[in-house]
């Protein structure tokens, strides 16, 4: 009885031991597009910033370069596997890119938190933000489908994946401002540019692991 009662302790020790899996499904801008050096990517920089931090955690990397929501819809079953903890979704930019109706985005993103849900995984929503040329309704439609979503489904919502950026001073709707951050198509971010983004969103996934298993 004495030895089962260790062997039972001993599982449960290695268990807690057991690094926090986080899934980041996202689109090129999550995949590390574009960098000659995919250690410099957002998802190994990120996981960096979170063991720096003391935080025991893989960070898996579902990124997609060209993907929309549709795409990681499609996807999220698989992506997410057996093992996650948590989800980071970060979609729409591509969405954005083709000027998608708003109401099929949210309908997509819903889908994917719906299976999170169904998988009692946390989640940090990432927003986007449509730029002014698609016309205000559009803009006002994109801009607030994240909130309302994470707000339905008490997800942890990051109001703009650009935030590191903005507080160093750059502006997305500026390309002048961005150029430091930015590679050459001013769409993906170097390497100095992904630092400040991880910077940005790192204190919501230290939230966001403040949450698993709860």
């Amino acid at each position: 009885m004495r030895n089962a009662a260790i062997a039972v302790l001993a599982l449960s020790t290695f268990a807690l031991a057991e690094p926090v899996t986080i899934v980041a499904l996202g689109d090129s801008l999550t995949a590390g597009y574009g960098l000659s050096d995919q250690s410099q990517g957002f998802v190994p920089v990120l996981e960096g910033w979170l063991k720096a931090r003391g935080h025991d955690v893989v960070v898996q990397n579902a990124g997609v370069s060209g993907d929309t929501t549709a795409g990681g819809l499609a996807r999220v079953g698989w992506a997410l596997g057996a093992g996650a903890d948590a989800l980071i979704v970060t979609l729409g930019g591509n969405d954005l890119l083709r000027g998608l109706d708003p109401a099929g985005s949210k309908a997509n993103l819903d889908g994917i938190l719906k299976e999170a849900a169904a998988r009692g995984l946390p989640v940090l929503l990432v927003s986007m933000k449509a730029p002014g040329n698609f016309g205000p309704e559009y803009k006002a439609a994109f801009d607030g489908m994240y909130a309302e979503l994470a707000a339905a489904y008490g997800a942890l919502l990051a109001d703009d994946f650009f935030a590191g950026l903005r507080a160093a001073g750059a502006d997305p709707a500026d390309p002048a401002s961005m150029a430091a951050y930015m590679q050459a198509d001013g769409l993906h971010p170097n390497p100095e540019g992904v630092k400040l983004i991880v910077e940005g969103l790192g204190p919501k996934v230290e939230e966001l692991l403040a949450r698993v298993g709860r």
